[in-house]
């Protein structure tokens, strides 16, 4: 088996608005796609990262809530990369977006912190 990267990862979302304008305003990503799924009353919206395909947002109507605390298993985290986490702390602050303090990890010496999306998924950015 030969695997070339990961290609996207998909996110479900129980308020659409609040959440594609989470991933577009406070992280930044953009809009590749839009599109309305009327027989499923929902939307997939897939979202870059300097113009690499990403994300797929998903709504539907009335999901069951994601288990974080105590930890589930299945899909744990969304990590970014960031080159200095005290700035994009600084920017989640003037978003009066809540995050955890950071941390370091003990294997790799690096600096990391998580916050979540508007649904609780803890997203982490992780210092390069």
């Amino acid at each position: 088996m030969k695997l070339n990267k990961v290609h996207h990862v998909a996110v479900l979302c129980s308020d659409y608005q609040r959440s594609l304008a989470f991933y577009t305003q406070v992280l930044g990503l953009e809009v590749l796609g839009e599109h309305y799924r009327a027989e499923r009353d929902s939307y997939k919206t897939d979202l870059a990262l300097h113009g690499e395909f990403i994300i797929e947002l998903f709504s539907f109507p009335n999901p069951p809530k994601r288990l974080s605390h105590p930890e589930a298993a299945g899909l744990r985290h969304l990590a970014f990369e960031v080159d200095d986490i005290e700035a994009n702390l600084a920017e989640l602050d003037r978003l009066h977006v809540e995050h955890e303090a950071p941390r370091v990890d003990p294997f790799s010496g690096k600096r990391f912190v998580f916050f979540a999306d508007p649904d609780g998924l803890p997203i982490e950015f992780y210092e390069r």
